[in-house]
């Protein structure tokens, strides 16, 4: 059987390892650090064990602004080495390591004061570039305002005397962890979801197993292993908390993003706008435009942030300003909202403080990896198995994920014409040919093969906004895929891209995947029952006008993966 095809057979059997193996490494936390050091530490030819307490990126990692990035805003703070290796990478995305999964997309700085605004921006936009090295992005161009205006018609012109349009990447982030951990399981690591680690063993005062619990069955479970590496996000200090504590410290930055369809805004590419605090970014996302983002304190409930009224009303109030035909509510598809982890108190003495991200060695030998941003991920995975190979007896290699391509990267280009084909044959339309193949890059075969045994597969789901049932299936069979959550949240985007959040949809999924995933009708029916709750939970949320009140009413909805269990 093929281990990266991550299923409930295959979660059993990582289990059973778990159970039964000493690892070298053992990770907690399946967000793309997690499942980057995952890859990093398995493709080094080292034992790995990875778990999560609900699902793959079903954090930080599935809710971001979907941009690879260097960060131009960290230009006027002078952070140029982050944005130097922010590029880097970057660059290796886009032509290496996963192309099928990062594009470029542009965007649009609008100018309103003459000669210095031209001048300044231009000079950062020119920099933003040369700290890229070789280019792999198409140069930026000064505009006009006509110019502009043929570019991004929606923008009001009274103010607008020019603009600068520059390039940077977009990726589906869920899709892109999703990807990695698939990868680091063909390289043998052990991959589970659903799996909480309430504790940890300790052996001369340092952490050797994790005590873990499956919350799909209620069993415990200790994971043994040479070296832990605690990859939590958000959650570092309650990890670090059941070790004895650690050497980081970590708030949380709560960030929303609403989408709107495409047809609501005239442009052909992005937008970027200047804010009082940071930048607001309008995002092109296939039919609809992703707008965000907010970046406030958040100290209430982890697992499920809450976007509020207040929040949705400042990105529509922002972005209104410049809009000759202003949004409402009612042009609001879908809305989410994610933690960003930002470090602050750590201690020189024991952390190691890299761009914008930590790795810490807690007294119990723990080792915790935070901050960073999401493209920057590899570097941070690094750092943290650097450590970790660091404490082991044998002599390791050095990491390799700089030139090791992502499943779906190997033969992409080759497999274009290829899927265009089979599509052909399946009735598939050439437009979602091509969103196969940015999803799934050269993996679209296995879909296809699929498609070839059972050709109902190839119809679009009813409800799903243009996704077909063939990957709602397929994401049960190879993509590790437990719940209708997973399913409609992440690995497609349903939950945020239709008007109805994905309730019409949830039917025909679980119907789709019953028998892949073993649900008898009552396991069907508690999928649609607490779906259904998340969503009224949410929508109910992003009517109250603060924090408080959101966080209450999104509670309301309890987490299929513990409803029940302890």
């Amino acid at each position: 059987m093929d281990p990266s095809r991550l299923n409930p057979e295959q979660r059993s059997g990582a289990i059973r390892r778990m159970a039964d193996e000493t690892f070298d490494i053992a990770i907690i936390g399946a967000g793309v650090t997690g499942c980057g050091a995952a890859l990093d530490a398995a493709s080094r030819g080292l034992s790995v064990a990875l778990i999560d307490q609900r699902d793959l990126a079903s954090g930080t990692s599935s809710r971001s602004s979907k941009l690879i990035h260097g960060g131009l805003r960290y230009l006027e703070q002078r952070h140029f080495g982050l944005v130097r290796e922010a590029r880097h990478e970057q660059a290796l995305m886009l032509t290496r390591l996963c192309p099928h999964l990062v594009r470029p997309v542009s965007f649009l700085f609008p100018l309103t004061h003459r000669i210095w605004e031209r001048l300044y921006i231009g000079a950062g936009v020119w920099l933003y570039e040369a700290l890229s090295g070789r280019p792999v992005l198409p140069r930026h161009r000064h505009l006009s305002r006509a110019d502009v205006q043929r570019e991004f018609p929606a923008l009001r012109a009274d103010e607008l005397v020019g603009g600068i349009q520059y390039y940077d990447a977009q990726v589906d982030d869920a899709r892109h962890t999703l990807t990695l951990a698939r990868t680091a399981a063909r390289h043998g690591a052990a991959v589970a979801t659903s799996i909480r680690a309430v504790g940890f063993e300790q052996q001369g005062g340092r952490v050797r197993a994790i005590r873990a619990r499956c919350l799909e069955t209620g069993a415990d479970l200790e994971i043994r292993a040479r070296q832990i590496i605690n990859a939590t996000g958000v959650w570092t200090e309650r990890v670090h908390g059941m070790a004895g504590g650690g050497h980081i410290r970590v708030r949380a930055s709560k960030g929303i993003h609403l989408l709107v369809p495409r047809t609501r805004i005239r442009a052909s590419g992005g937008l970027i706008l200047r804010t009082r605090t940071s930048v607001l970014f309008v995002i092109p996302w296939y039919e609809h435009w992703i707008i965000g983002t907010t970046d406030t304190s958040w100290n209430l409930d982890l697992d499920h942030p809450a976007a509020s009224r207040a929040d949705i009303d400042y990105l529509l109030t922002t972005l209104n300003r410049v809009l000759a035909h202003p949004l409402g509510h009612a042009d609001i598809v879908g809305v989410y909202a994610g933690l960003r982890p930002l470090l602050y108190g750590e201690d020189d003495a024991t952390s190691k403080l890299s761009r914008e991200h930590a790795v810490s060695t807690s007294d119990s030998g723990l080792i915790s990896v935070a901050g960073g941003k999401y493209t920057t991920y590899r570097i941070m995975a690094k750092d943290a198995v650097d450590v970790a190979a660091s404490r082991l007896a044998a002599s390791v290699p050095s990491c390799r994920t700089d030139r090791l391509p992502l499943l779906g990267a190997e033969g992409f280009p080759a497999c274009k014409v290829r899927c265009l084909e089979l599509g052909r044959k399946a009735g598939v339309s050439e437009k979602c040919v091509d969103r196969l193949l940015n999803r799934y890059g050269s993996l679209a075969i296995e879909l296809f093969a699929s498609i070839a045994e059972r050709p109902d597969l190839a119809q679009p789901l009813d409800g799903g906004g243009g996704y077909l049932r063939v990957e709602a299936l397929y994401a049960a069979t190879h993509e590790g895929a437990l719940h209708l959550d997973d399913l409609l949240t992440r690995r497609t985007r349903i939950s945020i891209e239709t008007e109805d959040r994905g309730l019409r949809a949830a039917q025909a999924v679980c119907e789709l995947v019953a028998e892949a995933l073993d649900w008898d009708l009552a396991a069907r029916e508690r999928e649609l029952s607490h779906y259904r709750a998340r969503v009224a939970a949410e929508r109910e949320s992003q009517q109250q006008h603060d924090d408080l009140t959101a966080d209450a009413a999104r509670l309301g909805a309890p987490d299929v993966r513990t409803s029940g269990r302890t």
